[in-house]
């Protein structure tokens, strides 16, 4: 049974030893020694451990004679390092010389002359140091290599070089000595894998040695093909090997799972987290509730788990959602968030705020300092202990399974793109570029774990990388967002995505159709009628959402008429008048005018004898509320404190009245800026922008980005980025970003049309604005601006 933790060890493990250590040595600061410490004490457990040690035996920082944790005697050199004199080294067991670097046997540790084991060696018979073992787990002297004194590394080399032979043998020699350093631990690789070859190509769990798997991943990093990384025995999964349990090595939650265990308290089986002052063991959830680590809350009184620690008190997590706190970052009083780095409060937004941190340059989440000089996790926190170097690339991050989160998102990409040959295709090689080195790699790793990616990754390494092979599988976020990420690094070409989901939406309503005769004509319809006048309307851009859906709903009406007429034994050649009359009192209100379309249609091809005339448009049904439009004209024009964007948007509204969806599609090209002047092309003919407006519209064009993370090359042309990369604003994201500034997109754009009709003629008006001329001309019909009319009415003056 475990031995019992004093309580003031459970509560606070850093603060005892930095209590003990300040009491030996008190002209060393306490800051110092509290950093020393936590860049020594590792995790809790190691933390708990060495607490206690110099708790029961606080001699040890005076004397440093062993026995003793190996972190005590790694915390004594590193207070040496920091100025401590006080404090006694560690000192060898043996011959007690002071120690810069231990060699431990057990809970002793010793130098380099008394620290190697002295043993009868198997071979010559003399005592001396055990350099190695042999098979049978006999020592050998140096003098007495076992195998004939054959090189372990060439045995490994040979091995490998028969499974792969697109290795050279420097390169399988560098791996080995990379990642067995010692002789002794080398001879075990090298019998482990002659034994049994099969480790390398798959069976790597089964490896007697933890040397064999950090050699799989050495020689995969180097290129190897053949050479394959083994899959955990307990859940299947290509991922890092944690530890080796009944002769298997298991991932790291398969470990965990097999260590589970009834909890002391209330009996659920789970890891255990910690243990209490008994050593019994506690799930997680009743080590939240261990009274060790709770205090008093500031605002309801009760002794709980801290959630939040400010200058007044700690909160728990009960009265933080309650709490509004000052966020250290922003200065805005806000629900708080614990700063894991800082340990101060901050609100959500500036959790998920991204800057460029003004102490290394890079670009990552705010951790810490302002908005104006804000600070990355590791700069707000540069303790040595709080951040580990990654064993593979080397740089300062949390470590997880042995990796950071970049090594680990490269890694399993190279598992889900690579073939069975162990190569990336050159068609993926960009893919595998883009999502590998992109600045966020925990989204990267978020989008892997969180969505169908992995399989659709899988299934694409075996076929042609095509819009019609991402089309063949299941629809979905997942896959579109892929198809866009390719479509911006240039794997795919851009084709209309809209567009294409119209066309597969017909070609499955009408598939629905059981009666071949409507199925004909409803494909007539739809594809030579609906989307010959859609291509015709668009030109050649790209299609937006709002008019496939009206193409949907003419479709729809469609088909909601032949269905009555269908359940009331009728067809289109032989319904009359009187019956399209009752569908139409009896249809849904929405499908009324849309059904008109196709009656018309049909009629138009002889299939049908109906009249169903269209509704002529008789001018603006809404109010016109020209004060409110200057108002908020005057607000967006001197507000500083609005976005850009938003400003520039609501504007263009507002004054030159544009629909959210033509402004979606504005790029940089649009803009023209010669001589001082800004224009802007919203049609055939540019406007000549005024100050303000002008230098908002250069700054929207210098500052754009979009909130793609994978993807986004910083070159979009788009004047309004938009989510995904390569791709605009959605005209419904622009129109609610303007409607939580208050502006009525249709309302807005109405009443400045309205106002513009009755200045400028038709022709001008809509080579300005973008506009129909047909349109054009009904807005000025509709202000009683008609220009025509007035001039006749002239003529006719002057006559009488």
């Amino acid at each position: 049974m475990p031995v019992p933790l004093a309580p003031e060890v459970l509560a606070n493990p850093i603060g005892v030893i930095v209590d003990l250590v300040a009491a030996r040595e008190p002209n060393l600061d306490r800051t110092v020694i509290e950093a020393t410490v936590t860049g020594v004490a590792g995790g809790r457990a190691k933390r708990r451990g060495m607490a206690q040690a110099l708790l029961e035996k606080p001699v040890l920082l005076a004397d440093g004679r062993s026995p003793a944790p190996r972190g005590v005697g790694d915390l004594l050199i590193a207070l040496r390092e920091a100025g401590a004199m006080e404090v006694s080294p560690p000192v060898c067991a043996e011959c007690g010389k002071p120690l810069r670097t231990l060699q431990r046997r057990g809970q002793d540790w010793y130098c380099g002359v008394c620290g190697p084991r002295r043993d009868a060696c198997a071979a010559c018979g003399k005592v001396r140091p055990v350099n190695c073992r042999d098979r049978d787990g006999n020592p050998r002297c140096a003098h007495c290599p076992p195998d004939a004194g054959r090189d372990p590394v060439d045995i490994v080399v040979g091995v490998v070089t028969g499974v792969d032979s697109t290795l050279s043998a420097d390169v399988v020699a560098a791996a080995v000595r990379a990642t067995v350093p010692g002789a002794g631990r080398r001879y075990q690789l090298a019998w482990a894998v002659q034994d049994r070859p099969e480790l390398l190509t798959g069976a790597g769990a089964e490896a007697p040695v933890l040397a064999v798997l950090r050699l799989v991943d050495k020689l995969r990093d180097a290129g190897a093909q053949a050479i394959v990384r083994p899959s955990c025995p307990g859940c299947d999964r290509v991922i890092h090997l944690h530890r080796r349990i009944d002769g298997q090595w298991l991932c790291r939650n398969c470990v965990a799972k097999s260590r589970a265990q009834p909890c002391s308290r209330c009996g659920v089986v789970r890891e255990a987290a910690t243990r209490d002052e008994h050593g019994q063991p506690l799930c997680p959830n009743c080590m939240i509730t261990d009274p060790a680590n709770q205090e008093t809350c500031l605002d309801c009184g009760r002794r709980r788990p801290v959630n939040v620690r400010t200058a007044e008190g700690p909160l728990c997590g009960s009265c933080v959602p309650y709490k509004t706190l000052t966020c250290q970052i922003c200065g805005k009083d806000a629900p708080c968030v614990i700063s894991q780095a800082t340990g101060t409060p901050w609100c959500r937004a500036c959790r998920q705020r991204w800057i460029r941190c003004v102490g290394c340059g890079e670009d990552a989440p705010i951790r810490g300092g302002t908005l104006d000089e804000p600070l990355c996790a590791s700069c707000a926190r540069p303790d040595p202990g709080f951040w580990r170097s990654c064993p593979n690339c080397g740089q300062p991050d949390r470590i997880h399974a042995g990796r950071c989160a970049r090594c680990a998102v490269q890694q399993r990409l190279r598992d889900l793109l690579s073939n069975d040959s162990g190569e990336i295709r050159p068609e993926l090689q960009g893919l595998y570029d883009t999502l590998a080195e992109a600045k966020r790699p925990t989204t990267v790793a978020n989008w892997l774990n969180k969505s169908a990616a992995p399989a659709i990754l899988r299934d694409l390494t075996g076929q042609s990388l095509t819009h019609a092979s991402l089309d063949a599988l299941p629809e979905g976020k997942t896959v579109e967002h892929l198809r866009s990420v390719l479509v911006a690094i240039g794997t795919l070409p851009p084709r209309d995505e809209q567009m294409a989901r119209l066309e597969r939406w017909i070609t499955d309503i009408v598939a629905d159709r059981a009666d071949p005769d409507e199925r004909q004509m409803l494909h007539r319809y739809a594809v030579w009628h609906v989307m010959r006048r859609l291509r015709g309307r668009v030109k050649g851009a790209d299609t937006t959402h709002e008019q496939v859906v009206a193409a949907q709903r003419v479709i729809k009406a469609a088909i909601t008429l032949l269905d009555w007429l269908t359940d009331h034994r009728l067809t289109l050649a032989t319904a009359r008048q009187g019956d399209l009359d009752a569908w139409l009192a009896t249809t849904k209100r929405s499908y009324r005018t849309e059904a008109g379309n196709f009656v018309r249609w049909a009629k138009k091809q002889k299939l049908t004898q109906l009249d169903f005339p269209a509704t002529r448009w008789d001018g603006p049904s809404g109010l016109i509320d020209t004060e409110t439009r200057w108002t908020q004209a005057r607000w967006l024009l001197h507000d500083d404190t609005l976005k850009p964007e938003d400003r520039v948007a609501g504007l263009l509204v507002l004054l030159y009245a544009q629909w959210p969806a033509a402004l979606s599609r504005l790029t940089i090209d649009h803009v023209e800026h010669h001589d001082n002047q800004v224009r802007l092309r919203l049609g055939r003919e540019p406007i000549e922008l005024p100050e303000p407006l002008a230098e908002l519209v250069l700054q929207v064009v210098a500052a754009r980005h979009g909130k793609a993370v994978v993807g986004d090359q910083g070159t979009s042309p788009w004047l309004f980025p938009g989510g995904q990369p390569g791709r605009p604003i959605s005209a419904f994201g622009l129109a609610e970003r303007l409607r939580k500034l208050g502006i009525n997109s249709a309302r807005s754009r109405s009443a400045a049309l309205f106002q513009l009709s009755t200045e400028l003629p038709a022709a001008v008006l809509a080579r300005l604005l973008g506009i129909h001329i047909t349109v054009a001309v009904a807005w000025q019909r509709a202000s009683s601006g008609d220009w025509t009319n007035y001039a006749a009415e002239i003529s006719r003056r002057s006559s009488r």
